[in-house]
């Protein structure tokens, strides 16, 4: 954690000196020093989040949620953050009234995650497609993406917290979405796994029971 938030920190620091340099325009730092403590914000309330989850201060499966409208919302709230990516987000909904065995809170955490690791990390020019279905009469809520993908090495260490595979390190991500994905999900009964490879996308699939 405290790794973590040394790496925007220490950005900010060097903003702020370098917006302290005689001549410098104070201004056209302030809106990137935003964004580092923005990342710090994120961290921090990630952290927290998960801790909750582990303490089971957040209960996860209270109830079930119909996931059809959370899927859409969740979609029509990122539509300016893919077009700023290059990365189309797509809706694929097989069946518009399976409920899940999560909080509706909770479920909106997954789907939100999910999209926003996709948009991180597919590449400009990709398409990454929701989906919500049965397979084999469970239900499966997953993402897959047509980008970049992840090596065997990278692949099974995605879910652990903090970890980024070498092209994700500059991102500004938390590095605890799927983390908080897999923890969640596993909370319900579900599982969590990730499927892909070098140059052909990669899927991140939960199946409930």
């Amino acid at each position: 954690m405290s790794h973590e938030l040394r790496t925007p920190l220490a950005r900010l620091l060097a903003l702020i000196e370098t917006a302290s340099l005689p001549g410098a325009d104070p201004t056209a730092s302030l809106e990137q020093m935003r964004g580092e403590v923005e990342v710090m914000d994120e961290l921090i309330d990630d952290v927290l989040f998960l801790s909750e989850l582990e303490t089971g201060r957040q209960v996860v499966s209270l109830g079930a949620t119909r996931a059809a409208p959370v899927l859409r919302e969740v979609v029509s709230e990122l539509a300016e953050r893919s077009e700023r990516a290059g990365v189309s987000l797509e809706l694929e909904i097989g069946d518009e009234e399976l409920e899940l065995p999560v909080r509706a809170r909770m479920l909106r955490v997954v789907v939100q995650n999910l999209a926003e690791n996709a948009l991180r990390h597919a590449g400009e020019g990709a398409t990454a497609v929701l989906s919500l279905g049965r397979e084999n009469g469970s239900p499966v809520l997953s993402v897959r993406d047509d980008g970049v993908g992840v090596d065997a090495e990278n692949l099974v260490r995605l879910f652990e917290r903090f970890y980024r595979a070498d092209r994700a390190r500059a991102s500004r991500g938390s590095g605890l979405g799927l983390s908080i994905v897999k923890h969640v999900v596993e909370a319900a009964g579900g599982q969590v796994e990730a499927l892909g490879a070098p140059t052909e996308g990669l899927e991140i699939r939960c199946v409930f029971p």
